[in-house]
């Protein structure tokens, strides 16, 4: 089943969401890798797809886990975590209607 991990950045989170960014694309590559994220990406704090240094407000992934153990459980483990990027993670299913 699909869930979706919508996290919340803290506030000026660009210089940490660069140090750790590596390592969180890593994951999410894997998970393409495997055939299970549906999508993922930030959410630029400005109306632009390039807020250059307003930086972003957080990030989106939709991705196929086991359950919601598991999808906590990876959501836990996101190097932006360790990095202090993320001030909320919320993590719920999601229910891929259209297209």
């Amino acid at each position: 089943m699909y869930y979706a991990i919508i996290s919340e950045d803290v506030e000026n989170s660009l210089a940490l969401r660069q140090s750790a960014r590596p390592a969180h694309i890593g994951r999410l590559q894997e998970l393409k890798a495997e055939g299970r994220l549906l999508v993922a990406g930030p959410h630029p704090a400005l109306d632009t797809p390039e807020p250059g240094d307003a930086g972003f407000t957080g990030s989106l992934v939709i991705a196929d886990f086991d359950s919601l153990e598991a999808a906590q459980a990876w959501a836990d483990a996101d190097p932006y975590i360790e990095a202090g990027v993320y001030e909320k993670v919320t993590v719920k299913p999601f229910k891929a209607v259209l297209p």
